[in-house]
């Protein structure tokens, strides 16, 4: 499953297009299974409060984690949510999309998944 957090919608439809099962992660009470984490950039490239709290929780069952970011903001900010999210827990950053990203982007969080969870299955 991925689990996300979207705060403007941009990553709901990310998830909506990769056809995966997925749960806004405002929706989930508790976890017991593997997920991939999906989240945006705050502000200045920090991590969003709420998906810090998730994590802090919930890190044991991530598997990978891909963020949306704005190039905008210069390379220093890109995705730097999810890059402080794989230091801080030692997971792999699968993808960082700028803004709504590319069908690349797609087909490498879709083999990541299928990968992930083939490995999880056997």
């Amino acid at each position: 499953m991925i689990v996300y957090a979207s705060r403007t919608g941009n990553v709901r439809a990310i998830v909506q297009k990769l056809g995966l099962p997925a749960m806004d992660l405002t929706q989930i009470n508790d976890v017991d299974s593997p997920f991939l984490l999906f989240t945006y950039t705050d502000g200045l490239g920090t991590i969003p409060p709420i998906v810090a709290q998730f994590m802090q929780l919930h890190h044991g069952f991530c598997k990978g984690i891909i963020v949306s970011g704005n190039r905008n903001f210069g390379h220093a900010f890109f995705g730097r949510a999810g890059d402080l999210l794989a230091s801080r827990y030692q997971l792999p950053l699968v993808q960082k999309l700028d803004l709504r990203g590319t069908t690349n982007n797609y087909e490498a969080i879709t083999n990541y998944y299928h990968a992930i969870w083939k490995e999880v299955q056997q």
